[in-house]
């Protein structure tokens, strides 16, 4: 299935993409959730509920009429893998390696990107006042499906609900000065995901997906994800040996070489630009720059 979080009518609903329509599973069904993040928790059974209502409901709304969200716009956690592409690794100016004492990963290298920063797949990204250093980096989402701790290796594919296209934005100063990289990865707007959630029974091989992205009519990025350092297994493996993994949880599974920040003349993205990520399966997401000019709150 390719499920999908969509407003129409200014009301957002879950709903499952089929050529040209998506199908609004709770109007067919109205045992079944209107939110990603309940079906996700409804395991197996719920699962297999909303495949029956996309295998015989009929297309509620045209596709073209929707706006699509984030797929899981209210995700407990985003963990995001770094340095998980030897062709990224191998990238970083030799000088910067030695100086910060780089060495490729002997386990993966785990950050968090706070859950306000989730952006839909063709919501704007902002460009803030306090760093011009905005770049991108193309990623393969995976989404986790079951609540499980230890995951045995053999296991890993099925706590797995699906996957997604994604973004990981980054503020490259505000990166390099913390050694968390937190502050950098995190800012509003700064992760668009989607434009779907496709489940894992429709990706046979998620090591095997081409990954592309480009600015404009430029391609900055194209890689396959059968380079990664460490695979899903070892991520999910890995991860799930400290803490309890939860459905919803995104992990972003890193990115390659040509990133902005050591490409020649550091092409950070400006405003105006587009920036697009596509993803063998999956599809695409394109979101433009805008400067940020939204006023402090306190609510």
């Amino acid at each position: 299935m390719k499920l999908a979080t969509y407003t129409y009518n200014g009301n957002t609903r879950l709903g499952a993409v089929r050529d040209d329509g998506i199908i609004d599973l709770n109007a067919v069904d109205n045992s079944l959730p209107s939110d990603m993040l309940s079906l996700l928790n409804g395991g197996d059974e719920m699962m297999a509920r909303a495949r029956a209502v996309v295998e015989s409901g009929a297309v509620s709304v045209k596709l073209d009429e929707v706006k699509l969200e984030c797929p899981v716009p209210n995700p407990p956690r985003i963990f995001a893998v770094a340095l998980n592409y030897m062709d990224h690794f191998n990238e970083i100016p030799e000088a910067i390696r030695e100086a910060r004492k780089l060495s490729p990963p002997e386990i993966p290298v785990i950050f968090n990107k706070q859950t306000t920063s989730v952006n839909g797949p063709f919501d704007a990204i902002h460009l803030p006042a306090e760093s011009p250093q905005l770049d991108y980096e193309a990623e393969l989402g995976v989404v986790i499906g079951k609540t499980c701790r230890r995951v045995p290796r053999e296991s890993v594919f099925d706590v797995i609900a699906g996957y997604t296209v994604l973004n990981d934005v980054t503020i490259r100063d505000w990166q390099m000065a913390s050694p968390t990289m937190t502050m950098g990865k995190s800012w509003d707007t700064h992760c668009p995901m989607g434009p779907v959630l496709v489940t894992a029974d429709e990706i046979p091989d998620p090591e095997d997906l081409n990954v592309v992205a480009s600015v404009g009519d430029e391609v900055r990025q194209r890689f396959n994800t059968r380079d990664m350092i460490f695979g899903i297994a070892d991520q999910i493996v890995h991860l799930s040996t400290a803490f309890t993994l939860l459905p919803g949880d995104v992990i972003a599974t890193g990115t390659s070489a040509g990133v902005a920040l050591f490409r020649e003349g550091q092409p950070f993205l400006r405003e105006g630009e587009k920036i697009r990520v596509e993803i063998d399966g999956i599809g695409a997401i394109e979101n433009t720059v805008i400067r940020e000019t939204e006023p402090a709150f306190i609510r």
